[in-house]
């Protein structure tokens, strides 16, 4: 008897989603919530669980095709072959159930998990599509001292298992540099010179992209972002004001309760739950920047759900902090610490990522002054937060002496819809 592995839902205005990678193969053994396949939508990334236990006869969506919610991705039987209900599964599909599978497919997948060669599977398909698929699967049900990296890593993208097949890498003897242990290309450059070392301390050490000189196909995310950044910009009249602004007593405070903070709170205190909270507390007393634009009516939404962007090896996402105008800074900075880990690990659900009513991208993280943020429909603002430096100003005291003294400042960049929008709103926000 065989079960049709159906798309599920997910989310609630998810309606299709592309398969971007099997990770089983036909006349692989599958067990109930084993990692089945990994799906894209126009929100997420996800990966899709067996809801059955038993053999991979069938995949009816090929890797790079796109199904609708609800239809058959594959057919997991008992190895047989008698299930006839996916008609239009691919030759090599029929071929194997009739006489060759029950012999050589089930046959040897079975013996592999329960005995020692779970060890031996992730070391030989790195040559192969997925190399790194079996590994996660591996780690939880055999000696997790067989692929730690890869198991610390998740998500390996396709860019670094290419690379490390070309490079000869074992992926599983590779420890990864990114967040949470992921496997960067760096990490397999580093692998395949044998030292990264070779360069004086003082020297910079400059990667080689792996990117020169090829073509890849877009992924369904940056397809998404294309297109809504180049909807947004057309559809809407964007313009940018900026304010630079004296931080220097949050910078004081930060300083002196960090410790306490992080042990109360689990998570490091930052500047961006500050500006959020300050942007939640602004959009109560501001309606226009946390309203959308329905044909000829203004929507002002009743709360401040603040999206943030996440800058992933898949491109960036921006998960929902919902209500943040009822949360306090502890509430703020876990909730950003937790939704950022989980973008990054690909463990989001596809409804955290949307019903956002304004977004903060935080450019200062990777040294810049500040930029101008493109507004995404239906939203019709975005506060970009430039990096905290030290610089000289000039600083007059209560009698209005003027002085120079050496103050924590930062560029705060809110771009906005001008067609509700007006510069007296966003300077009067920003203020």
């Amino acid at each position: 008897m065989s079960d049709n592995v159906l798309l599920p839902a997910l989310g609630e205005s998810v309606t299709e989603g592309t398969v971007t990678r099997w990770l089983k193969k036909v006349g692989d053994t599958v067990a109930v919530d084993e990692p089945l396949v990994e799906i894209s939508t126009d929100k997420v990334d996800t990966e899709i669980p067996s809801p059955f236990a038993g053999v991979l006869e069938q995949i009816l969506v090929q890797e790079d095709e796109t199904a609708q919610v609800g239809a058959p991705l594959a057919v997991i039987g008992t190895g047989s072959g008698a299930a006839p209900a996916p008609v239009a599964a691919p030759e090599p599909a029929v071929a194997p159930p009739v006489a060759p599978a029950p012999v050589a497919a089930p046959v040897a997948p079975p013996v592999a998990p329960p005995v020692a060669p779970p060890v031996a599977p992730p070391v030989a398909p790195p040559v192969a599509p997925t190399p790194d698929a079996p590994a996660p699967i591996v780690t939880t049900n055999s000696a997790p001292v067989a692929t730690p990296s890869v198991s610390d890593a998740g998500y390996v993208t396709p860019l670094v298992r290419k690379l490390a097949s070309e490079s000869g890498i074992d992926l599983s003897a590779v420890s990864g540099t990114g967040i949470g242990g992921r496997i960067r290309k760096d990490d397999v450059l580093a692998a395949a010179t044998g030292s990264i070392q070779t360069v004086p301390a003082t020297a910079p050490v400059v990667s080689v992209s792996a990117l020169r000189g090829q073509t890849e196909p877009m992924s369904r995310l940056r397809k998404v972002l294309a297109e809504r950044a180049v909807a947004s910009m057309q559809a809407s009249a964007q313009l940018t004001t900026v304010v630079e602004v004296d931080v220097t007593k949050i910078a004081a405070l930060r300083a002196k309760v960090q410790a306490d903070f992080t042990a109360r709170a689990g998570v490091k205190l930052n500047f961006m739950p500050f500006f959020t909270l300050a942007a939640a507390e602004a959009l109560r007393s501001h309606p226009k920047l946390n309203a959308s634009i329905e044909g000829e009516n203004i929507i002002y939404h009743p709360t401040e759900n603040i999206s943030f962007a996440v800058d992933s090896e898949r491109g960036l996402l921006t998960p929902v902090i919902r209500q943040a105008g009822d949360l306090n800074i502890a509430q703020i900075a876990q909730s950003i610490a937790d939704l950022a880990a989980r973008t990054r690990s690909n463990q989001l659900k596809p409804d955290e990522l949307g019903g956002g009513t304004f977004t903060l991208t935080n450019t200062g993280s990777r040294g810049a002054l500040f930029d101008t943020p493109v507004v995404f429909l239906p939203q019709v603002a975005i506060l970009g937060t430039g990096i905290v430096s030290k610089r000289p100003v000039v600083v007059t005291d209560e009698s209005g002496n003027d002085s120079i003294a050496i103050r924590s400042m930062v560029y705060l960049a809110l771009s906005y819809d001008h067609r509700l929008v007006d510069g007296a709103d966003a300077s009067r926000f920003l203020v």
